[in-house]
């Protein structure tokens, strides 16, 4: 699970700059909505880690509190 969260944490900044790059708005929010759909992909894993008690309530909630931020601004960029 900490690989899943690793690799879907990094899509996020990754399709950021990816998209940033783009010339048409088009390109950007694609990126930028698949920024976003790793971010949800790490709120699951966060999920599933509390579920299965690998994670402490207060890392969830910073995690949880986090995510909910950057999918917040992606939503404005798209």
């Amino acid at each position: 699970m900490g690989d899943q969260l690793r690799r879907a944490a990094l899509s996020i900044p990754l399709n950021i700059a990816e998209g940033y790059g783009k010339r048409s708005a088009a390109d950007r929010a694609r990126f930028y909505d698949i920024a976003r759909g790793s971010a949800h992909e790490c709120g699951a894993v966060l999920d599933a880690s509390k579920v299965l008690r690998i994670v402490d309530e207060a890392k969830y909630g910073q995690g949880k509190a986090l995510l909910h931020r950057i999918v917040s601004m992606l939503v404005k960029m798209a």
